[in-house]
C-alpha cells in the first residue's frame, strides 16, 4: 500500500527510499492469501489461469526433461481434472511437477490402474485431516473426553510419525487423545473400527462386574469383632460420612484441640477473591471507549491499510487492599489464635492483604504471616507480638494505624475488617473519633465480633457502642460459617 500510494518503499535498517517519477508496480500472487479489494481498487487486476493440457505439458518437458512425454500428459490431465473440482486450493504446476518427478523416482513410466492415485501428492493432505477429526469425533460419541487442543496435537503427531505405519498412528492418538488408564480399552475399540474396518457386530454382550456399596455409620462401635461380614465379590465402594458441616457450625471456644486441627486445615484452605476498583492502567475494549490507535494501526497493516479493525481501551481494575486488624487482647483469647489462621490464610491466598495485632499496642504482621507454612508463620508472628493475651486500647491501637499507615495510603479505598469483642480500656471519644477517620478514607468497614452470636446479646460495650455508627457490616466470627459470610462480605462489591 506504502508503494502505491506514495510511490515509496521503507527499508527499517536503512531508510525511506521514495520514486522520483511515479514507477510501474507489478505485484503477483500464487493466491495463498486472498487479494484484498483496498488493493484491487488501485490495480489493473488481470488473473492468469492455470495452463491448459497442451502448456502444462510443455512445461513439464521444459522443467522436468526426464520425465516421458506420455506420463507428463497423464499427470497434467489429472491435475486438470482436480482444477475443476472447486478445491479451496488446487494443484498448481508446482504441484505437478513434484508429482511428476516423484512418479519418475518410483519406477513409473504412464499412470495406469496400478499406478500411485493423486492422493499420494500434496492435495491430499485435507482428506487425512478430515480422517483424523472424524476419528476424534467418534472418540467423543464414544465417551472419551477429547477436547480440541488434543485433537490438534494428534494431527501434529501424525504429520511427524507419518500416516503410513498403523502402530504410528496407535501411539499417536493414545498419547494426545486418552488421558485416564481406563478410557484405554474405548479408545482400541474405536481405533479398530475407524482405521482397521473391524465391526462391532456379534460380539458378546459386556456383564457389568458388580459393585459393593459400603457405608461407614457415624457412631459406630469400630472395637466389635463380631458378627464381621464376609469380604464382597468384585469392586467396593466406601461412603464416609464427615463431620465437616457440624464443625462448620461449632464455636471455637467449645472446639477440642482435635477439632481445632482440623479447622485450621479448613481455614488454611479459604481463598478471599476480594473486591475490584479502577486503575489508571488500560485495558483492551470490546466494543466501545477510548480508541487505541496503536493496535489499530496494528491491524490496519494486515487490511492493506485499511483501518477495517477498530481497537478500543478501557479503565482496568484491579483488587482492593484488604486490611485485617486482629483484637490479640485476654478477651479474645478464646477466638485469637483461630482467627489469626484466618488471617494466615488471606494473607497467602491473595495479594495486597496488610494485617495488624491490636492490643495494648499496634504491630504489624504482614511480613511474619506471609509465609506459606502455618506453623512458621504463627510462630514468627507470636514472637513479634509483646502485649498477646494482654491488655486491650482499641483507640490508641486505631489512631497510631490511621497515623502511621491508614489515612496515609494502605486504607484509602480498602476493604478493612476489625475482628474485635469491642471491649476497650480506653476513651470510648478516641473510638468514636478514630473510627470515623478510618470510614471517611475506607471504601468499607467491616466489624467482626465473635461475641455477636451469644443469645440476647447487645452491644452494650463502651468501645462497641463508640464504633458501630461507623461500620458498614457488623458480622458474626465465632465458626467457620461465620467466617465464610465474611469472606463473601469482603467479596461483596
Amino acid at each position: 500500500m506504502e508503494i502505491l500510494s506514495e510511490y515509496a518503499v521503507t527499508v527499517p535498517e536503512v531508510g525511506e527510499f521514495r520514486a522520483a517519477v511515479p514507477p510501474v508496480v507489478v505485484i503477483t500472487s500464487n493466491r495463498t492469501r486472498d487479494v484484498h479489494d483496498a488493493l484491487k481498487r488501485r490495480c489493473l487486476y488481470h488473473w492468469v489461469a492455470h495452463p491448459d493440457v497442451e502448456r502444462e505439458v510443455e512445461i513439464l518437458r521444459v522443467r522436468a526433461p526426464h520425465v516421458p512425454l506420455a506420463l507428463a500428459r497423464d499427470v497434467a490431465l489429472v491435475a486438470g481434472e482436480l482444477r475443476d473440482m472447486g478445491l479451496y486450493k488446487p494443484p498448481g504446476v508446482a504441484e505437478t511437477l513434484d508429482w511428476a518427478e516423484a512418479l519418475v523416482l518410483i519406477g513409473a513410466d504412464d499412470l495406469d490402474a496400478e499406478a500411485p492415485g493423486m492422493e499420494q501428492s500434496a492435495t491430499a493432505e485435507r482428506t487425512l485431516d478430515r480422517h483424523l477429526v472424524r476419528f476424534a469425533g467418534a472418540l467423543r460419541a464414544a465417551g472419551l473426553p477429547v477436547p480440541l487442543g488434543s485433537t490438534i496435537e494428534f494431527g501434529r503427531a501424525v504429520a511427524e510419525v507419518g500416516a503410513d505405519r498403523r502402530d504410528a498412528v496407535y501411539w499417536a492418538g493414545r498419547v494426545t487423545l486418552v488421558h485416564r488408564p481406563e478410557d484405554i480399552p474405548v479408545y482400541d475399540e474405536v481405533f479398530g473400527q475407524q482405521w482397521l474396518g473391524a465391526l462391532d457386530r456379534g460380539r458378546p454382550a459386556t456383564v457389568p462386574a458388580p459393585v459393593t456399596l459400603l457405608l461407614d455409620e457415624p457412631g459406630g462401635d469400630d472395637d466389635r469383632e463380631d458378627d464381621e461380614p464376609e469380604a464382597p465379590d468384585g469392586d467396593v465402594v466406601s461412603v464416609r460420612w464427615s463431620r465437616t458441616e457440624v464443625l462448620s457450625a461449632k464455636d471455637f471456644a467449645e472446639c477440642s484441640d482435635e477439632e481445632l486441627a482440623e479447622l485450621h486445615d479448613l481455614m488454611g484452605r479459604m481463598r478471599l477473591a476480594g473486591d475490584v476498583r479502577r486503575c489508571r492502567r488500560q485495558r483492551r475494549a470490546r466494543r466501545s471507549g477510548r480508541l487505541d490507535l496503536r493496535r489499530t494501526v496494528r491491524a490496519a497493516l494486515r487490511t492493506e491499510g485499511e483501518p477495517l479493525i477498530r481497537e478500543y481501551l478501557e479503565p482496568g481494575e484491579r483488587p482492593r487492599r484488604l486490611v485485617l486488624l486482629l483484637d490479640v487482647s485476654g478477651s479474645m483469647e478464646s477466638y485469637a489464635r483461630t482467627l489469626i489462621r484466618f488471617v494466615h490464610a488471606a494473607i497467602v491466598g491473595r495479594r495486597d492483604v496488610e494485617a495488624f495485632a491490636l492490643g495494648t499496642r499496634l504491630t504489624r504482621l504482614t511480613r511474619e504471616l506471609s509465609t506459606r507454612d502455618p506453623d512458621a508463620a504463627l510462630g514468627r508472628a507470636a514472637g513479634a507480638v509483646a502485649d498477646w493475651s494482654g491488655g486491650t486500647r482499641l483507640g490508641d491501637g486505631l489512631r497510631q494505624f490511621n497515623d502511621v499507615w491508614g489515612v496515609r495510603g494502605m486504607a484509602r479505598g480498602a476493604v478493612v475488617v476489625v475482628l474485635s469483642d469491642g471491649w476497650d480500656r480506653g476513651d470510648p471519644a478516641v473510638m468514636a473519633e478514630q473510627m470515623q477517620r478510618l470510614s471517611r478514607v475506607a471504601h468499607r468497614v467491616v466489624w467482626v465480633n465473635p461475641l455477636k452470636a451469644a443469645p440476647g446479646y447487645a452491644p452494650l460495650a463502651q468501645g462497641m457502642a463508640a464504633a458501630l455508627p461507623h461500620v458498614d457490616e457488623f458480622l458474626e466470627g465465632h465458626n467457620l460459617d461465620s467466617l465464610g459470610a465474611l469472606a463473601a462480605a469482603i467479596t461483596r462489591r
